[in-house]
């Protein structure tokens, strides 16, 4: 074989096997989207309920927290001074 042929044949193989992947990607997108919507539709996610206007008790546990981790952070550096 000549080179030229050679050359030619290893461009016709390239083609044919990225032309392949190509496709397969393509198709591999396409059925992933479809079964996603599949999916969606037959089995919705469950709507959440309200949530009820309730801040005062979100709002005692937020500066509890803040108390606990304050504390926390002052008996640390107290015992790791250096």
């Amino acid at each position: 074989m000549q080179d030229s042929q050679l050359i030619n044949e290893g461009l016709a193989l390239m083609g044919l096997g990225m032309g392949f992947v190509f496709v397969f990607l393509t198709v591999l997108v396409g059925v992933t989207t479809l079964m996603s919507k599949t999916i969606g539709r037959f089995f919705p996610e469950p709507v959440a309920p309200a949530a009820r206007d309730s801040r005062a008790p979100a709002a005692r546990q937020d500066d509890d927290l803040t108390v606990v981790i304050s504390a926390a952070v002052h008996r640390y550096r107290q015992r790791h001074k250096r």
